[in-house]
């Protein structure tokens, strides 16, 4: 069975031209959103891949209306994919050649996008910049919070409003040893 999924990204948009489409390949059902392509939380797709069985095919007006994830579903359920703008049908063997070589341009895209990052950090990381937001207090700042805060001289709370900083950034600071400043951690890979 041909089934068809419409989706476009916001409200203002309409499904008409995509289901046109979709019934002129042949879809028996169709099923449509409204929904951003980078959200997750799609009823209408998730009810699609529930409905999915091994040999139909999910046909899209456009490749960017699925992610990677759905396809690797796809493959689990043994199910077809085609894309009409694209002409790319993994139900024959060039569609299929043609999905992994789309996939290996994606992965590719991506290890380089990952490179060009790092890459960048580093440059950064040598010439002492390193990302992230600035801290709210200079370190001298710091230093009278630690020094009226633990003679007594003022609370905590009463630090935070007179530095005009929220009552858990006090916290954190004296709950560091008095010689660590506030330290900015590189960015995870």
């Amino acid at each position: 069975m041909l089934i068809g999924y419409a989706r476009v990204s916001t409200n203002d948009q309409e499904t008409a031209t995509q289901v046109a489409a979709l019934k002129a390949a042949g879809c028996e059902r169709i099923y449509r959103e409204k929904a951003s392509g980078s959200r997750w939380d799609r009823p209408e797709l998730h009810w699609l891949l529930d409905q999915l069985r091994e040999d139909d095919v999910l046909v899209v007006w456009k490749l960017d209306r699925l992610s990677r994830s759905i396809m690797e579903r796809l493959t689990e359920t043994k199910a077809g994919f085609r894309s009409l703008t694209e002409a790319i049908d993994t139900t024959t063997p060039a569609g299929r050649m043609m999905m992994q070589m789309v996939g290996a341009f994606a992965e590719f895209e991506r290890a380089m996008l990952r490179e060009r990052t790092k890459a960048g950090l580093d440059s950064a990381g040598r010439e002492g910049r390193i990302g992230g937001r600035r801290p709210k207090l200079s370190p001298q700042q710091q230093a009278e919070i630690r020094r009226t805060v633990s003679r007594g001289d003022k609370t905590a709370a009463d630090a935070a409003r007179l530095f005009r900083i929220h009552p858990a950034t006090v916290c954190r600071l004296l709950a560091r040893p008095a010689a660590s400043p506030i330290k900015k951690t590189k960015h995870a890979k």
